[in-house]
């Protein structure tokens, strides 16, 4: 059965031209440097063998994300390269989902129709905001109008599948600003909108300079037009964040909330195969140096069997459709009898329903999700 399920790539590009004062993930802001654009690759080509040798049955990619950072300030022949590699060492299914982030400051129409012909059928566009206060406020190296012409530029390249990111609740942002941002990027029609709250992250500029940000009741409040602003717009909500056409949504982030097997390369990325979590070194340079051996690891977690249930839900309750009985039985190799009492608890305070075979959050366990998982 394992050998059927999808098997996820996760790719990680750390730079960026700037580091942005919200972003708590492992970026590293340029300065005016150069990256080491071949050696990172040649890294990354080496992990993706060391990864592929320690696969006892190796199957399949159904998906790959090119995250970071910002994946767009590396050329499209480095992520050709990339993408040969694991179609050789792996293979990668005939309709793999292969995603690629990009900033509206770090991208241009040639870059995009290069990496369309590498192989790149999905891009993600960090637009965050469509209001230049707020994108500088953010850190942004964008303006609105340079965001709008990247989107155009894509369906130029070819690109039928795009996702924007765009963020809500921002520093002194109104319900009225925060519902003209998602207008207009309602107004791009891409398949795919994240919509998500901006938090103040630990270890974030942001968290050691909190910013004024909106009430609660405000941040509520736009949660909830938007919402309805989506729907009609035919956007369907089936994450936390996430909303799209029909048939767009994104594969490779279902790998993770379905708790699918997924490989991770790059500095600091993360896979979880069989029960087993690995996470790589962070620094750059270390993990050029270090990768291709088993010293390129910085974390190496077997999920035991009293630990997947609460990992499991993490992921799997974020998805408005929940999962089945028997999708976590296979997941985590445990029974129903996993989940109780938090399961009794939760359907009798009416954050999660049952069918015969499938759990659900409704609409109030969406909101407390935290309290929600907190009973298991």
């Amino acid at each position: 059965m394992a050998a059927e399920r999808p098997l996820g790539l996760y790719v990680h590009l750390p730079w960026c031209v700037a580091k942005c004062p919200y972003c708590d993930f492992n970026s590293h802001g340029l300065n005016g440097r150069r990256i080491d654009e071949p050696g990172y690759t040649d890294a990354l080509l080496r992990d993706l063998r060391f990864e592929r040798d320690a696969i006892a049955s190796p199957r399949r990619i159904s998906s790959v994300f090119f995250g970071g950072g910002t994946p767009s300030l590396f050329s499209p022949a480095a992520i050709a390269r990339v993408l040969q590699a694991a179609d050789e060492l792996f293979g990668l299914t005939p309709d793999a989902e292969i995603t690629l982030e990009a900033n509206p400051g770090a991208s241009d129409a040639e870059r995009f129709a290069g990496y369309r012909a590498a192989g790149v059928n999905r891009l993600s566009i960090g637009v965050q905001s469509f209001d230049d206060a707020h994108l500088r406020r953010l850190g942004r190296i964008h303006s609105a109008e340079v965001a709008a012409r990247a989107f155009g530029q894509a369906r130029t390249a070819g690109f039928d599948n795009i996702n924007i990111d765009l963020m809500f609740a921002l520093p002194e942002q109104d319900l009225e600003q925060a519902l003209a941002d998602l207008d207009r990027g309602i107004g791009l029609a891409p398949e795919h909108l994240s919509w998500y709250q901006l938090t103040l992250e630990p270890g974030t500029a942001f968290a050691r300079r909190p910013p004024p940000l909106p009430a609660e009741d405000t941040a509520i409040a736009i949660w909830e037009a938007g919402q309805a602003r989506l729907a009609d717009a035919g956007y369907l909500q089936y994450e936390v964040s996430a909303y799209a056409r029909p048939g767009r949504q994104c594969r490779h982030n279902r790998t993770y909330w379905c708790f699918d097997d997924y490989l991770g390369v790059g500095a600091g990325a993360h896979g979880m195969v069989g029960w087993q979590r690995r996470a790589r070194i962070r620094r750059p340079g270390a993990y050029i140096a270090a990768a291709g051996t088993a010293d390129a690891l910085e974390q190496t977690r077997y999920i035991e069997p009293q630990d997947r249930t609460l990992e499991f839900l993490m992921n799997a309750l974020r998805l408005n459709e929940g999962f089945t009985i028997p999708q976590f039985e296979a997941a985590t190799g445990l029974g129903l009898q996993a989940l109780q009492p938090g399961l009794d608890a939760a359907l009798s305070v009416g954050t999660l329903e049952r069918t015969a075979q499938h759990i659900r959050p409704t609409e109030l366990g969406r909101r407390h999700l935290d309290t929600v998982l907190a009973g298991f």
